[in-house]
């Protein structure tokens, strides 16, 4: 029996080093100097934050954003869309009057088209031209991100890692907390990026949409249409705020909704408090469409 459990006991030393040879790059930042510091919620501080790497200090109003799409035009590239989930479109950090930056770091933008393709000021944003930000992700082989944002995370009319490229470049660079001095001595190019996309899927999975709507009766459909009041209602119910509620045709098509917050500590991994909405919806009262996929856009996913 000793021999065995020698044998059973060297199999497992020998796994344990295995996997630990196999250990990815970190892509945390490195919040030691957060640990002995007060907290408050972002645009709720009542006395300056001591670091912007710590709390949320520029785009402290969060919105995560979500699309519903019925196709993507890319369906022959097999660039479909999840089965029963809305899609990720963002996590944008607006500021605590409801305006917003934009593009806040051009040595950080990798985004092929950029939109708008000038800064307020008048300064151009070059379209980047470089290896697309899914070679970022490999490069710290992080295979699983990859595979749930082209799962989740689905453009229109053009390839995913543009989508990519455009959220982080024109969104994150806005955020404090995913500055490049915020990830220490041991900083690797890129890890900012790997860590914003993280980031973006966590808080994503907060809000599972299509679940919350269906619970509540509210399925897509071409046959009927649904009010304001009853969207709002089925959100509000399980998030206790009401987030914007986006349409397009006039008001009349259901496509978006966006998650207010105030955060607690960084946006990585801090505390998300759900506010209502800062900005009117674009749908009508009633009459809204919530229309049904094309049903070869979509594939079946799991959760």
């Amino acid at each position: 029996m000793l021999s065995l459990g020698l044998v059973v006991l060297s199999a497992a030393l020998a796994t344990h080093a295995s996997w630990s040879q196999l250990a990815l790059p970190r892509t945390y930042p490195n919040i030691s100097q957060c640990v002995d510091l007060p907290v408050q919620y972002s645009c709720e501080n009542t006395t300056a934050f001591a670091s912007s790497c710590c709390n949320v200090v520029q785009g402290g109003l969060v919105l995560q954003t979500q699309f519903w799409s019925t196709y993507t035009g890319l369906e022959r590239e097999g660039q479909l869309l999840p089965a029963g989930s809305w899609t990720i479109h963002g996590l944008w950090p607006d500021n605590c009057d409801g305006s917003y930056d934009q593009y806040c770091d051009l040595s950080r933008q990798y985004d092929p088209s950029p939109d708008p393709s000038k800064l307020p000021d008048g300064t151009p944003v070059p379209p980047y031209k470089g290896p697309g930000v899914q070679t970022f992700i490999e490069e710290f082989g992080r295979v699983d991100l990859l595979g749930y944002m082209n799962t989740f995370w689905i453009n229109q009319g053009a390839p995913n890692e543009d989508f990519w490229a455009h959220e982080f470049s024109k969104h994150a660079t806005c955020t404090s907390t995913f500055d490049t001095a915020c990830y220490g001595s041991d900083y690797k190019e890129h890890m900012e990026v790997v860590n914003f996309y993280e980031t973006v899927t966590k808080v994503f999975q907060m809000y599972p949409t299509y679940n919350m709507f269906a619970a509540s009766g509210v399925l897509p459909s071409n046959k009927t249409t649904y009010s304001l009041t009853q969207l709002q209602s089925a959100l509000r119910s399980q998030t206790g705020a009401t987030p914007y509620v986006g349409c397009s045709g006039n008001g009349t098509v259901l496509d978006e909704v966006w998650y207010f917050h105030h955060v607690l500590g960084t946006e990585q991994y801090g505390h998300f408090k759900t506010l209502h909405s800062t900005t009117n919806s674009t749908c009508n009262e009633s009459g809204i469409w919530y229309y049904e996929r094309t049903p070869t856009s979509e594939r079946p996913v799991s959760y």
